[in-house]
């Protein structure tokens, strides 16, 4: 197939889009949003005008907060990052906003997380993420464990398991630089808990793509009938190429829906979905399945 006989461009492709993801990581930083961090974020409307945000930032610097992000959303509206306030200096920061109630506004959002709850958030994320990579190269490595008896020029089941770990990273990479590059332009997009919540899910609908490709692969050794390795992976990933492009397709077309017609909660959640959908498709049919094919070439050297 196509895939295996020009498998070095996706590496290419893969490996422009790591990089550039690795690079936004370690130049522009991880955005936190509040509930890792702790502090204050609110958003308000200004339904009848617009007021400059220039001028908000002249009142806002007269209350002594510290360091402060405020960014325009949407037309009419702004979103205000700042410590944790108390509920004296909430109605400060409400009342410099309307401009001493000069301006009418409408709060859309306020949210508050202490600083210790942030830390504890973020050590659990962490670990959540570890177990679910670890928990997926034990179960991996145990549904192939004997695929290593299916011919002489297979792979062993911990390389399956290995690959499948270097796809998953490769999906929550890219998704987190994208997100990165957006969060140094717009303050909304943030590393919060919907962000970790939706990486888990594309580690598992990423894993399930590329477990079918696997498994496939897997059956058709046990037929290959003097076919290479590269031969039997090439025509495992022609019988499940359909099936894995309209499996992403339908959750895509959802997730699409989800980010247009959804409320602003779910907006950002529906857009880690949505890319994690297309890199983890892309990993999958793209770069696991023939990383096998490399693995298995440099073996037999």
């Amino acid at each position: 197939m196509f895939v295996i006989k020009y498998r070095k461009i996706f590496y290419t492709i893969s490996g422009l889009l790591v990089g550039a993801s690795i690079f936004a990581i370690a130049f522009y930083g991880l955005n936190f949003g509040i509930d890792f961090t702790g502090g204050a974020i609110t958003e308000i409307a200004y339904p009848e005008e617009v007021v400059e945000l220039d001028a908000l930032r002249e009142n806002l610097d007269q209350l002594e907060l510290g360091n402060y992000t405020i960014q325009k959303a949407g037309e009419n509206g702004v979103i205000l990052r700042t410590k944790d306030l108390t509920e004296t200096e909430r109605l400060s920061v409400m009342g410099s906003l309307s401009q001493n109630g000069t301006v009418q506004i409408e709060e859309k959002r306020f949210n508050s997380i202490g600083p210790v709850i942030g830390e504890e958030l973020k050590s659990k994320a962490g670990w959540a993420m570890m177990l679910v990579i670890i928990s997926i190269i034990l179960f991996v490595a145990f549904a192939f464990r004997k695929v290593s008896e299916l011919g002489k020029e297979s792979v062993s089941s911990w390389k399956y398991g290995l690959v499948a770990i270097l796809a998953l990273v490769h999906d929550i990479i890219i998704p987190t630089g994208v997100f990165v590059y957006l969060g140094s332009f717009i303050i909304d997009y943030q590393i919060d808990i919907l962000f970790v919540t939706a990486l888990l899910a594309i580690l598992g609908f990423s894993v399930n793509d590329t477990i079918v490709v696997f498994d496939r692969v897997r059956e058709n050794l046990k037929d290959s009938k003097g076919e290479s390795f590269e031969e039997t992976v090439g025509k495992s990933l022609k019988q499940t190429f359909t099936r894995s492009i309209n499996t992403s397709l339908t959750t895509l077309l959802v997730l699409v829906f989800l980010f247009v017609f959804g409320g602003d909660t779910t907006k950002h959640f529906a857009l880690v979905l949505s890319i994690g959908v297309v890199v983890g498709t892309y990993s999958s049919i793209f770069l696991a399945s023939p990383m096998l094919v490399t693995i298995q070439k440099f073996q037999n050297k």
